[in-house]
């Protein structure tokens, strides 16, 4: 790879670990915030100034995320045929799909029987991969339409009567409309379908856009002025739709609060909450291509291998989890509460900020070494499965 592939690369994998670390944050606090079962950390007529900073900052890693394997689709795509290309994007949608299902929701429940399958940011992430895959072998234009269309149109559903049950009304939910819907697969199976698929294949399309910027040739100057145009538009754009209640997001604010104008809908993602999150980021993106420094070597270690943290992340902080509910004498007895679909994790449970915060920082911590090794074992080896991971 040459010295500007990987500069514009390393800029992109410090943004994205970043976020990836802030994730676990977020995380962190589902399984051991004391009120993270029972309240909304946004709902202002209870939370605190640091609990509502504590989940919103990590409003910005789903379409972080999501924008960036837009991103990072194109510059793989680039040095394969089109078909190739076209293909591998839908294989490795179908996978995450698969993963998500079957080893993420594992690792969020640690429930063997799958009585609930939790549809979140990796479902979306696939599903946005198989129609970029199948949209990649039309114009780049059409990819650019589609993207633009989904992204700031898709809140008109917000003024539109929809059906709410049968077939259309849960296809609707699963492809637009999805805040946290349960759907019943059996009389002990269900499926919680928190991401709805359009609304972010929308941002992995711009995202796929984004990286036309990337391209070998184009100036380095010429992109920094684009993202930075492109960020602070986005950023206007929420200021002013936001600030006069216009369009873009299904709860107005109350004109009194600064918490309440930042609390913009994220399930599913509204065009307020999407500009609010990935025009800072544009700008970030913007001006990080020249940090060099110890911090963002560290910090683009996460982001060269989101998903194997991703996974891995889960896993080790149910786990944590299970040592703390029988270190705090907890009984078996207690391991299955009816009302939540995690193991191990009473209702009840749960400790002040200050606990999520040390946690926080030991899981991110400890998952540095092993992030690093399999970076460096994906730059000495070449197993087709890798590509997926």
């Amino acid at each position: 790879m040459d010295t500007r592939s990987s500069y514009r690369v390393t800029s992109i994998d410090i943004l994205r670990g970043l976020v990836m670390v802030i994730m676990a944050l977020d995380h962190t606090r589902d399984f051991f915030h004391v009120t993270a079962m029972t309240d909304d950390p946004l709902n202002l007529a209870t939370t605190t100034v640091p609990l509502y900073f504590t989940r919103w900052v990590t409003h910005f890693c789903a379409p972080v995320f999501v924008f960036l394997s837009g991103t990072s689709a194109y510059l793989s795509s680039k040095s394969k045929p089109l078909s190739d290309a076209s293909l591998f994007l839908i294989k490795r949608g179908f996978w995450l799909v698969f993963v998500e299902v079957a080893v993420i929701t594992l690792g969020l429940t640690f429930n063997p029987l799958y009585n609930f399958i939790i549809w979140q940011v990796i479902w979306a992430i696939g599903w946005s991969m198989v129609l970029l895959g199948l949209l990649i072998r039309f114009p780049f234009y059409t990819v650019l339409i589609t993207g633009l269309l989904l992204f700031f149109g898709h809140n008109l559903f917000d003024h539109i009567t929809l059906p709410e049950k049968g077939f259309a009304g849960n296809l609707l939910k699963i492809l637009f409309t999805a805040q946290g819907t349960i759907l019943q697969v059996s009389k002990s199976h269900f499926i919680g379908a928190f991401y709805a698929i359009l609304p972010w294949t929308g941002v992995m399309l711009l995202g796929y856009c984004t990286g036309f910027w990337y391209r070998r040739e184009f100036s380095a100057i010429r992109r920094k002025q684009l993202l930075i145009t492109t960020g602070t538009t986005l950023i206007v754009i929420f200021v002013v739709l936001r600030f006069f209640n216009l369009y873009g997001d299904p709860v107005a604010w109350d004109n009194k609060n600064i918490l309440s104008l930042l609390n913009t809908n994220k399930y599913p993602p509204s065009l307020l909450y999407l500009s609010m999150t990935l025009g800072p980021a544009l700008l970030a993106l913007a001006f990080l291509e020249n940090v060099h420094s110890r911090w963002s070597s560290v910090i683009s270690v996460y982001g060269r291998v989101p998903f194997f943290y991703y996974v891995l992340h889960f896993y080790l902080i149910h786990g944590l989890l299970v040592i703390v509910f029988f270190a705090t004498g907890h009984g078996s007895a207690e391991i299955v509460d009816l009302r939540l679909p995690f193991l191990f994790r009473p209702l009840s449970f749960g400790y002040g900020l200050w606990v999520v915060y040390f946690i926080w920082i030991g899981v991110v911590a400890f998952l540095y070494l092993p992030c690093r090794w399999f970076n460096r074992y994906k730059l000495t080896h070449s197993q087709w499965w890798l590509k997926y991971v």
